[in-house]
Order: structure tokens, then C-alpha cells, then sequence
């Protein structure tokens, strides 16, 4: 018995020991801690590195996941999780850090689930964008916070109103025609923002991230785009506009993949606010110009949406455990998004690699482009499709394919170079041509 008694003390001493180093609120450096913990406990499938520094010269950290970490597998989709953007909305933070600890304990475990993902999939971890500014909210403590302390950078600048506006351009040229993504960056656009801002653009500008989302705090809401209005609202009203992209029922699927999965989310009532099933279109919530979701599905490939988690922006520690039970299934769900739609290789016909080559879908004004290898990835609900591949001094492709519920359906190009036309001249002038041939001018 007293054998028994001792175990069960030791047991319980040790879950004490253990439980707080996990739900517990990081400060920067047991960030960074953490995040070469579960590193050095998975360092075949790890890699940790940082994409910039922040204005007090923070490193922003990415924990990278996968069965070959630095680098990029063709055909193997690029997925991103970005927290505490707002540095007082801390709840992303802590949730991407204990989604960390988890991807790596249950790997190692042998969870299939996991396995697959890890192998199939490249994930980028980024807790905090903000790593200034949690550490002002930090200082004021979970009860006495200030709804705004904290929020901006330490240059006192909102991160997610700090991106290159490329709603206006988009909205003019949907208008009057025009490109329908990957809009250029204005020539002086790194003297524009922030340092943080900066090292996350040349970031996504650096692999062909294909899925996203940032996780903030406020509400309890899956926001999916587009976040700034089309239409200039009167001063003064408050009159909803939905702004949708020409993906918007994609969106709103992977919205509700979000809310359903989440342990409450999808009820809809929470904070105060209704939103059915527990999404919303971002600017029919409220417009928002210059934010990072939007600048994803302009200017690359990525498709990113915005998760606002709770209604308390730095929920008290005790919290955290539960709201980690919230989000857990919802954060793998959303993940496993990415495996959907049609993907595959774009090649000319020596079976050389075409990086940067359109592929378009009729009815669907939205492109995407092939990554530096050669693949490309398109995501896509179920139905049946006309696709076309185009690049330049090649002709174009077109092929119909039929998308499924499950995995990605594998469409791959190879594009023949152009013939050049010789343009004929006419007849008339053909007959002068000769006539000055045999009997001169004139």
C-alpha cells in the first residue's frame, strides 16, 4: 500500500512539475526555449530559424516541421500558422507553441494522423509576429492588460494595417481588367513598413506558401477574405458590406473547417456577437485596409484566413488548458486542408522545370503561379474544372479534370515552345517585289 501511495505522490508531483511549464504564458525568451525544446526532442523533423529581426531587435522565430526541414519537396504544399500579431492578443501565441509540442510528442508516439501530415506536408510555425509588443502587454498582467496596450509594434504601428494596400489595385483592374494576382509591390514598399512587416513579405515572397492563417484574439470568429470594403461607406454608417473574392466559397468552406472543428466557435454566439456557423466575410464585419490577409492572396499563392479566439485578448493562465481543447482539433483540421484540389508538375517538352507559369481556372478570376521547381498547387472545392497553363514562349494548355472530396487530383503540364509566325505579305505587294526585280523602279 505504501508502495502504491508512493507512486501516485510521485505521479501527481510530477503532473504539478509538468502542467504549468506547458499552459502557462511564454515570455520571448521561454519562447524561444520552447521552441528548441521540441526541436532538440524532434530534430529529425525540425528546424528552427528566424526570418528577421523585430524593432528591438527580436529574432521572429519559425518552427518548421517536416520529413526534411529546410527544404522543399515538389508536389509537397508549403502551410503557415502566424501568431500574436497584435502582441496583447496573446492566445495564438500560446496555442502555436503547444501545437508544436504536440505535432513532435505525437510523432514520436507513432500517430499516423501526425505522421502523414509531417511527411506529406512542409509547416511553418511562427508564434509571435509581435514579440515587442507582448512583452508591453505582459508587463501589465492578464487582469489590468489595456484593450490597446501592447497591440502595434515597438514603432507604436498596427502590423496587420502595415501591409502594401493591394485591394485598390485589384478592385480597379476586376473593373477595367487587369492582373488577378501576384500584383507588384510599389518599387519603394520596404521604406514603407515596418521592420517585422518587411521580414514577413520577404518571407512569403520566399517559398510558395499555398494555405494560412493568423490567429488573433477580440472575438471568436473565422474571418476569411476579403478584409478591406469595396464600397466607401458614408461617414458615419455602419452598414455592412461583404466584399468577396473570386474564391469565396473556398474560403468559406475553409472557414467552417475552422468553426466546426473548434469546440465552440461554430455556435455563433460568443463575445457578444453573432456570426452564423461562426464565420464571417472580413469586410462585411468591418473594413480593414493594408492587412496581411489580403496581401496573401494578392501578391503569391497563399490562401490565409484570420482566426479571432477568444473574447478575452490575454486570457488568465488558468484558461489556457481549456482553450487549447478548444482548438487542438480545429488547428490539425485546418491544416489538412491544404491536401485538396488539383496540384502537379508544369515542364516544357525536354521535361525542364517552368517556375512561374499561370495556371487559370475558367470561372475562377483568380490565378496561381508554379513555384521555382517546376509544381504548382491549386486549391479547389469538389466539381468539375477546365484548367489552362500558360507561360511565356510556350503555348498554352488546357485540360478538364474532375475534382474530388479527397486528395489532390495529380494534372500535370508540359507546354510546347511557341513557332514563331511568319507573316505573309500580300499579294499585291508580292507582285511589286517582282516586277522591280526584273525590270527596276519605276
Amino acid at each position: 500500500m505504501s508502495g502504491l501511495l508512493s507512486v501516485f505522490l510521485h505521479l501527481l508531483l510530477l503532473f504539478k512539475l509538468g502542467a504549468p511549464v506547458t499552459f502557462r504564458h511564454h515570455h520571448y525568451d521561454d519562447l524561444v526555449r520552447t521552441l528548441y525544446k521540441v526541436h532538440n526532442e524532434c530534430p529529425y523533423i525540425t528546424r528552427v530559424y528566424s526570418i528577421g529581426r523585430s524593432v528591438k531587435g527580436r529574432h521572429l522565430y519559425v518552427l518548421e516541421f517536416s520529413d526534411y526541414p529546410g527544404i522543399h519537396e515538389p508536389l509537397e504544399p508549403e502551410v503557415k500558422y502566424v501568431g500574436n500579431m497584435h502582441g496583447n492578443e496573446v492566445l495564438g501565441r500560446e496555442l502555436l507553441l503547444q501545437l508544436s509540442e504536440f505535432l513532435c510528442e505525437e510523432f514520436r508516439n507513432g500517430n499516423l494522423r501526425i505522421a502523414r501530415l509531417v511527411q506529406d506536408t512542409r509547416i511553418h510555425i511562427m508564434p509571435s509576429m509581435n514579440p515587442d509588443g507582448y512583452e508591453v502587454a505582459a508587463a501589465q498582467g492578464p487582469d489590468t492588460s489595456g484593450y490597446l496596450v501592447g497591440r502595434n509594434n515597438a514603432n507604436g504601428v498596427d502590423l496587420n494595417r502595415n501591409f502594401p494596400d493591394l485591394n485598390t489595385y485589384i478592385y480597379y483592374n476586376e473593373k477595367y481588367g487587369g492582373l488577378n494576382h501576384h500584383l507588384p509591390l510599389p518599387d519603394n514598399w520596404k521604406s514603407q513598413v515596418e521592420p517585422e512587416t518587411r521580414a514577413v513579405i520577404q518571407w512569403i515572397r520566399s517559398l510558395n506558401f499555398v494555405l494560412s492563417a493568423n490567429l488573433h484574439g477580440g472575438a471568436v470568429v473565422a474571418n476569411y477574405p476579403y478584409d478591406k470594403s469595396l464600397e466607401h461607406r458614408v461617414r458615419g454608417s455602419r452598414r455592412a458590406a461583404s466584399t468577396p473574392t473570386p474564391d469565396d466559397k473556398l474560403f468559406q468552406k475553409l472557414a467552417k473547417v475552422y468553426s466546426y472543428a473548434h469546440g465552440w466557435m461554430h455556435h455563433g454566439w460568443n463575445c457578444g456577437d453573432y456570426f452564423p456557423d461562426g464565420i464571417t466575410n472580413g469586410a462585411s464585419w468591418y473594413s480593414l485596409s493594408k492587412g496581411m490577409q489580403d496581401f496573401n492572396y494578392l501578391h503569391t499563392n497563399c490562401f490565409e484566413i484570420t482566426l479571432e479566439l477568444s473574447c478575452n485578448k490575454f486570457p488568465p493562465q488558468e484558461e489556457l488548458h481549456r482553450e487549447w481543447l478548444g482548438n487542438r482539433e480545429a488547428l490539425i483540421q485546418f491544416l489538412e486542408q491544404v491536401h485538396q484540389g488539383i496540384k502537379g508538375m508544369v515542364l516544357d517538352e525536354n521535361n525542364n522545370n517552368l517556375p512561374g507559369a499561370v495556371i487559370s481556372v475558367s470561372g475562377i478570376n483568380h490565378d496561381v503561379t508554379s513555384g521555382d521547381q517546376g509544381d504548382y498547387f491549386r486549391l479547389l472545392l469538389p466539381g468539375t474544372y477546365t484548367v489552362t497553363a500558360t507561360a511565356p514562349g510556350f503555348d498554352p494548355t488546357t485540360v478538364t479534370v474532375t475534382v474530388g472530396p479527397g486528395e489532390p487530383k495529380l494534372v500535370d503540364f508540359q507546354l510546347k515552345r511557341s513557332i514563331p509566325q511568319i507573316t505573309e505579305l500580300p499579294v499585291q505587294h508580292l507582285e511589286a517585289e517582282s516586277y522591280q526585280s526584273k525590270y527596276g523602279p519605276g
